[in-house]
């Protein structure tokens, strides 16, 4: 099916779609290579996947690369995702700035290196006055994380701006300020939670599984996840009838 077959068969496009990119490890292991191979792989399936959304006109794309209890992990493990982040930072930036794209990484990078700390700021300054798809990565992240420090960063401001806490939105503070909510949640690999990924964030998102490991989550696999959008009707508190009424 061509993009343009595909887009006559999406009455609505989400405007922002997440991602939880499960299923590297597995994949590796499953073709008996090290869970690092499938790591490395992963990054060539977010490629496809950001061309994709850039091609369909979607405005921002947030994916969760590393959450905050990923620490837990084996060191070794960790140490070549954060390896691969920094090379994926230094080998991709030029491409993301050429192509118009804009990247932000959320997360409490205070834990990450000052090397990739540093590589970050200067992707991120490369590409601030890019006007295309905004590609958002979530790093060192949790969404109970966010919601505490938005809180904290709240009550701070209201104190030192002598506003009252009634008259501020938390939305304000949290990591994604100004960005708009996700409209589609995918998450790849066959588990079905939210693993504390932007839980303030995806209140209204449709959400959608796949039994699908993230390296294999290609450009078909990603227009079934926006068909899948485009059939569900969207009420945020409201009954059908409203909705028709008002359209």
């Amino acid at each position: 099916m061509t993009d343009n077959q595909v887009k006559k068969n999406i009455k609505k496009s989400p405007k922002h779609i997440a991602i939880i990119m499960d299923g590297n490890g597995r994949w590796a292991t499953a073709q008996g290579k090290p869970r690092t191979a499938g790591h490395k792989a992963g990054v060539d399936a977010l490629r496809t996947t950001i061309e994709t959304c850039a091609s369909y006109g979607v405005e921002v794309l947030t994916v969760f690369a590393f959450s905050s209890e990923n620490w837990r992990r084996p060191a070794k493990e960790v140490n070549v995702l954060m390896d691969l982040f920094m090379l994926t930072l230094k080998t991709q930036a030029k491409r993301l700035h050429n192509n118009n794209i804009r990247l932000k990484i959320i997360g409490d990078k205070t834990k990450l290196s000052q090397s990739l700390q540093q590589k970050i700021i200067d992707v991120e300054l490369l590409t601030a006055e890019n006007t295309g798809l905004l590609l958002v990565i979530a790093a060192n992240y949790g969404g109970q994380w966010d919601i505490t420090q938005a809180s904290q960063c709240m009550m701070a401001h209201a104190v030192s701006q002598d506003i009252p806490l009634t008259d501020l939105n938390i939305e304000d503070f949290l990591s994604t300020a100004a960005i708009p909510d996700p409209d589609l949640f995918i998450r790849t690999g066959g588990e079905q939670r939210i693993s504390n990924f932007l839980l303030w964030q995806i209140a209204y998102s449709e959400l959608y599984f796949t039994d699908t490991l993230w390296p294999d989550f290609d450009k078909n696999a990603l227009d079934v996840a926006i068909q899948y959008f485009s059939s569900r009707e969207r009420r945020f508190g409201q009954t059908g009838e409203q909705l028709h009424e008002d359209g």
